[in-house]
């Protein structure tokens, strides 16, 4: 089976030199290796390989590029255009952690981030760590929700990553352990089909302190994908997934495209495919989309 590996860099800082080293650590290793296509021009490119497995190729290549800006996926040229997208909120599609952003108008958001960073590395139980931080926020307006959502900014190629897969007609969800708040409006922006978070709880125009139940965590990420594959009678070669914390773990792990985004080092570390330069157009060019193929409208 013919394999590729895309090498994805910031824009214009794909060299030759980047291509020459991937050709000739494929080739040290028996490989096969087709020329260079590129899919944005110093920006993200393809190899063709054949000869060993994407796994050996991984192991031979990815030492030589520790250091030099530049994502690597290794994967089957087989159902490499993916039918169902779910993608994580929060430090994935949005460039911040929502909570900690509201957090902030109860002057808390530098206690409640840290409470965050150690769930998001699988220090902490996901679920009791987002009812303790909610707790918190006991009596806060609902008029800080609106507050942070003014302040929410897109993570680069957010929109573009949705638009394209959908375009071509794949399936989008964006499954968060934050809130449906801010998933609403983050899914109508980007074009996600659907979107799945918890609820905040709210009375008399302010925070009561709770969340509702069930909440959604790890488990129910990794059911969202699987449902949303069984529904479509899509194999979970046909599918990807985005994240960076350790709640997105399972879904990462199960997708044939899982993602680490810019990820804590606990999911960096678990996953094939990271992305740790780039921006989500990334995962696009791991797709073989090329740049003049991305849609950034609906």
């Amino acid at each position: 089976m013919e394999k590729v590996l895309t090498l994805v860099s910031t824009p214009g800082g794909l060299t030759a030199g980047h291509i020459a080293t991937a050709r000739d650590a494929l080739r040290g290793a028996h490989a096969s290796v087709s020329p260079p296509d590129w899919l944005a021009e110093e920006t993200a490119c393809d190899l063709l390989f054949s000869g060993i497995s994407a796994d050996f190729a991984d192991a031979v290549v990815r030492p030589h590029f520790s250091d030099a800006g530049v994502d690597l996926f290794f994967q089957p040229v087989e159902n490499r255009r993916k039918q169902l997208l779910i993608a994580d909120m929060d430090s994935t599609m949005v460039t911040g952690e929502t909570l900690d952003d509201l957090a902030a108008f109860a002057g808390l958001k530098d206690k409640i981030a840290a409470i965050t960073e150690r769930a998001m590395r699988g220090e902490l139980d996901f679920e009791e760590a987002l009812r303790e931080r909610v707790g918190m926020l006991k009596g806060l307006s609902a008029d800080a929700l609106e507050r942070t959502w003014e302040e929410i900014r897109f993570m680069p190629g957010a929109h573009t990553l949705v638009q394209t897969m959908r375009a071509n007609g794949a399936h989008c969800i964006l499954a968060s352990g934050g809130f449906t708040f801010f998933t609403g409006r983050v899914a109508a922006a980007c074009g996600f089909h659907e979107h799945h978070a918890n609820t905040l709880i709210l009375e008399d125009g302010k925070l009561t302190g709770e969340v509702g139940s069930p909440i959604l965590g790890k488990d129910a990420k990794l059911r969202l994908l699987m449902e949303g594959a069984g529904a479509r009678h899509l194999p979970l070669s046909l599918t990807a997934a985005v994240g960076d914390g350790a709640n997105d773990l399972p879904m990462l792990q199960a997708a044939a495209l899982g993602v680490a985004y810019h990820a804590k080092p606990l999911v960096r570390d678990s996953v094939a495919h990271k992305v740790n330069a780039g921006n989500l157009t990334a995962l696009l060019f791991a797709q073989g989309y090329k740049a003049t193929e991305f849609v950034t409208a609906p």
